[in-house]
């Protein structure tokens, strides 16, 4: 009848789409019927009976998640207050189950129950609830006022074997007992009295206390009668069956004083397969002011013969979203999946591979055009900082796995992410894996290309950069606290989402400072990298100790020899030592490329001219 979005935090339709996107689409939603099949996007391989919507391009998973929300808090409302609209069980009323039985065998089969209450069954009990049971059948000869409780005498013990009631109850519903019980006849009457999903209870009441008073009223609720089940009480209420025709049975049925078919609506809840309780209610008083009841519970579960799985339930229970996803994105997992494999053997080999320098630089170029456009721009790949800090929050709120489990590609990279932290450190995912870092990397060789000047930063301005990013985590990680909605607009500082998944088509400010970035790093390497994002330095917080240092270093490297330092490390991450710093390194492997290359590395260069110069003086020596 009508939906609107009361709150949302979606940085996509906050900060990026605009929210009258996300407000047209669930506008969409108004006076269709919750039963029908509703799919977003496309018609392709899907049936004629569909309902299709328009999406969102660029918030694709955000509108799948829009579209559970609305489906499912639909349908718990339908369930809470409309008829029909029954939830699934596991298990169903088997329709075929049928054999010719009689009363006392559907009793010993368990598909009819007996509820029997003794007179035993009040000892321990107040004495008030005893004093209701002599008033309401004068069967107990002794006197309440007389004694604190029941004495221990002949007569009593006799007494107590006698019944103070006995119900019979049978779930006409069930084909075996409804059928047999009334015959096809009676049954049919049955089932026209009864609305889908609803279920008929016989009550009979053979002997002592009824479920129903003489003041019973038809067509209302049974008195003295309660069933529950998880302990919720179900709603019943008399349907009157016998109204304008007479109890007919096929068969002989015990003597009954009272006989009521009631019905248990299908919003009630009740599960038939599922164990329950019938409970007979005595009122008694306390006091002279109050009225209370007691529970005379009788425990039951019907036999299991009596249902088969149910495959509608199967059908109907909703399918979670995160498998949808994942399997709508069979492709782009399958490419992704391989890429960090090869990824993988690539970093495990590279000690080997780094021998060939042309090789090596072939790979990285196509690495890179690969994760900026595969990885980037078509499967949204691009990990972010908000990442991070909502990861920190749902350690302290309660973290569920679902949520994550919506962006299979983010889901995949930050899983391999972070066990290569602690392997071979951050620079596997910031050389490697990072949209936005190849988009700067590509812009440091078309500089290369253009021999564009570049500007060198001193060695302490460098260190005072480094930190500029750090502390930009701290306070972004801070305001998340403080409200996630204030440290997604501080999230802004990453370009990421303007660059890589909006395609830089968004608000002019966020464009400008995008492209700014991308501008500065045709002047200095990857500028944003080195100084001021937050991931990396989240990443390199972690990933500062690798257990594996693969960058093989030389004692020459860094005294005398500089020319890495200088020339080859363009993010500046080799210490004057010669040292790696596997904080700020991105492992771009030219360092150990020109190590390895006897025509790059000076330490083999001049070991080349000294070597003649030494066999000389030997020989002068000798001569």
């Amino acid at each position: 009848m009508g939906l609107f979005v009361k709150e949302h935090s979606e940085p996509i339709f906050l900060h990026g789409l605009g929210e009258q996107a996300m407000f047209d689409f669930v506008a969409q939603y108004k006076s269709h019927n919750i039963k029908e099949r509703f799919i977003i996007g496309g018609k392709s391989n899907v049936g004629n009976d569909a309902t299709y919507f328009d999406g969102v391009t660029k918030a694709t998973v955000s509108v799948l998640v829009i579209n559970d929300t609305i489906v499912t808090s639909a349908l718990a409302v339908a369930r809470a207050k409309l008829d029909g609209f029954i939830a699934p069980s596991n298990k169903i009323v088997a329709p075929d189950f049928f054999e010719p039985l009689s009363f006392e065998a559907l009793l010993e089969k368990g598909y009819i129950q007996k509820h029997t209450i003794n007179m035993y069954d009040f000892d321990g009990l107040e004495r008030e609830v005893i004093t209701a049971a002599n008033e309401a059948l004068e069967i107990i000869d002794f006197s309440i006022e007389d004694s604190e409780e029941i004495p221990n005498s002949s007569q009593s013990s006799i007494q107590k074997t006698q019944i103070f009631s006995q119900h019979y109850y049978a779930f006409l519903s069930i084909p075996i007992v409804g059928r047999n019980l009334l015959g096809e006849e009676e049954y049919q009457r049955l089932k026209e009295n009864l609305k889908p999903g609803e279920l008929a209870l016989l009550v009979i009441n053979t002997q002592g206390f009824s479920f129903v008073s003489p003041e019973f009223i038809p067509q209302t609720t049974p008195e003295h009668l309660q069933v529950l089940q998880g302990g919720f009480p179900i709603a019943l209420r008399d349907i009157d069956f016998y109204s304008f025709y007479e109890p007919s049975f096929t068969q002989e049925i015990p003597q009954y004083k009272d006989i009521k078919v009631l019905r248990i609506k299908s919003k009630g809840g009740l599960s038939l397969d599922q164990p329950m309780d019938i409970a007979i209610s005595l009122p008694f008083k306390p006091s002279f002011f109050e009225l209370d009841e007691h529970l005379f519970s009788f425990n039951f579960t019907l036999p299991n013969e009596l249902f088969i799985e149910n495959p509608e339930a199967a059908l109907a229970k909703p399918e979670p979203l995160w498998v949808k996803i994942w399997r709508d994105r069979t492709v782009e997992i399958s490419i992704t999946v391989v890429y960090l494999l090869l990824l993988s053997v690539f970093f495990a080999t590279q000690r080997k591979l780094t021998r060939y320098t042309t090789f090596v630089h072939i790979s990285r170029a196509v690495s890179l055009v690969f994760v900026m456009c595969f990885i980037g721009f078509y499967a949204q790949g691009q990990l972010s900082v908000v990442n991070i800090y909502t990861l920190l929050l749902d350690l302290v709120d309660g973290f569920s796995i679902d949520v994550y489990l919506l962006d299979p590609v983010i889901f995949i990279l930050w899983c391999f992410v972070f066990v290569s932290l602690f392997l071979v450190g951050r620079g596997l995912f910031c050389g490697w894996l990072c949209p936005f870092g190849a988009m700067q990397e590509i812009m440091a060789v078309i500089a290369k290309q253009l021999r564009i000047p570049q500007i060198k930063i001193k060695p302490q301005h460098h260190r005072y950069g480094q930190a500029v990013k750090y502390v930009l985590l701290l306070g972004l990680i801070a305001s998340s606290f403080y409200s996630l909605t204030l440290a997604e607009k501080l999230a802004e500082l990453e370009p990421f989402k303007t660059a890589v998944t909006l395609h830089f088509v968004r608000y002019w400010p966020f464009v400008l400072y995008a492209v700014i970035l991308l501008v500065l790093s045709l002047k200095i390497h990857k500028v944003y990298c080195r100084y001021l994002c937050p991931l990396g330095a989240g990443l390199a917080i972690v990933g500062r100790f690798p257990l594996v240092k693969l960058l093989d270093r030389r004692a020459e490297c860094g005294s005398p020899c500089q020319l890495c330092k200088q020339k080859q490390c363009g993010i500046d991450a080799i210490q004057s030592n010669g040292q790696i710093d596997y904080g700020e390194c991105i492992q771009c492997l030219e360092c150990v490329v020109t190590l390895n290359n006897s025509d790059m590395c000076k330490i083999d260069k001049y070991k080349k001219k000294k070597v003649p110069t030494r066999v000389k003086n030997l020989n002068s020596v000798s001569a």
